[in-house]
């Protein structure tokens, strides 16, 4: 090898040092130009130039899907993968802080790609879209972008420091159920009310929630019950889902859950239909030898990992799905806004603060790093 250890991770950290602005950059701009799954036109677009220029092969569009990006530096033999996640929140924006997650994947690529020959690495950066309940993740596994990954690493930014996120296995779908108008008043017994079915059916999981383990969690809310006080609902829907902490476990809550919703329609003679959201999400399974060389070097940057308090209940992740094919970490980076969390308003403010821009490199650093610690070590995680 041309570097030793310690010279490649320093080459890595003065280029990315030296990509600091464009990086930071690209975080601000898609955090200002927010768009949905699958939408992320203009995002998948910026990380599929900014690798190209840094002398990335890309695909743009692949997968069949028109947001996805698939982009390759270098030839070794240990093919080492980074996930950019930039859909944004429906109203909220990218109070998820997938901006920093797409530039710090960038940024790690960039930070390894001039070192590939020296170190035998294949180094590719995948742009996967709707995070946020779409699968895009699962698409791409399944059509064949992270064949040949020996491991995949992203960072997400949280309001504290933690190395694994609690990710659990979710399912999200719709609901709606078809009754028939009638004057509530004059006539009220033509009618088959939709909303009445919903309502059972959301009696009848607040019940059930007495009969669930604590980490099965059903949650949902009504996007459409009516018009008119004095009309009876023909037509309800609604938005739910459901996590649990293994997918073996999720599909047996997901048929109580069902049950529930047919109970709402065999009580007022509404026809039900139920379809999917998108793929399930399966539960999150870090890596722990990958997991260790990553908080090492985030250490080594100044970042700590504070205890955190039991019974916090896990979030989803499509990257779950990709932890049970291969060595995969996902850890989160501290913001330091608490009492803002993800999800929040307060939170989308806290995703272009100079803390998140900190977050970008360090975020970066610490995976190319990784990077280099397996390629110099040659071991990869099982």
């Amino acid at each position: 090898m041309t570097f030793s250890r310690a010279g490649a991770r320093s080459a890595v950290q003065r280029r990315i040092r030296e990509s600091a602005q464009p990086l930071v950059g690209l975080s601000h701009r898609i955090h200002a130009h927010p768009e949905l799954a699958f939408e992320e036109e203009r995002a998948s677009a910026w990380v599929a130039d900014a690798l190209s220029t840094a002398g990335f092969e890309v695909r743009h569009g692949c997968c069949g899907l028109p947001t996805a990006v698939r982009a390759t530096v270098g030839s070794g033999p240990l093919h080492l993968g980074f996930c950019a996640e930039y859909d944004a929140l429906p109203e909220l924006g990218h109070a998820c802080g997938h901006n920093v997650i797409a530039a710090a994947a960038v940024g790690a690529g960039i930070g390894v790609a001039e070192l590939v020959d020296e170190l035998g690495l294949t180094v590719t950066v995948l742009g996967t879209p709707a995070e946020e309940g779409g699968g895009g993740k699962v698409f791409m596994l399944d059509r064949g972008a992270f064949d040949g990954l020996d491991a995949a690493m992203m960072v997400h930014p949280a309001a504290v420091e933690t190395t694994a996120m609690p990710g659990v296995a979710t399912a999200q779908f719709d609901v709606s159920y078809r009754g028939r108008s009638a004057h509530a008043g004059m006539r009220p017994e033509l009618g088959i009310n939709a909303a009445d079915a919903l309502t059972i059916a959301q009696v009848a999981i607040g019940l059930l929630r007495q009969q669930t383990r604590g980490v099965d969690l059903v949650q949902g809310i009504v996007t459409e019950a009516g018009s008119a006080a004095n009309v009876i609902p023909e037509s309800s829907r609604g938005r739910w889902i459901v996590r649990s902490d293994t997918p073996e476990a999720l599909a047996q809550l997901k048929q109580r859950v069902q049950r529930c919703f047919e109970a709402g329609a065999l009580g007022t003679g509404a026809e039900l239909t139920t379809w999917p959201l998108g793929p399930d999400y399966a539960d999150l399974r870090p890596d722990a030898e990958l997991l260790a060389l990553y908080r090492a070097n985030a250490e080594a940057l100044g970042r700590t990992f504070p205890e955190l308090p039991a019974g916090i209940a896990g979030a989803a992740t499509d990257m779950g799905n990709v932890s049970h094919r291969i060595p995969t970490i996902h850890p989160m980076l501290g913001l330091d806004c608490h009492p803002a969390v993800n999800h929040q308003p307060e939170f989308t403010a806290a995703c272009i603060t100079p803390e998140a821009d900190r977050a970008v490199l360090d975020g970066a650093t610490a995976m190319a790093w990784t990077a280099v610690d397996l390629a110099t070590t040659g071991a990869v995680g099982g």
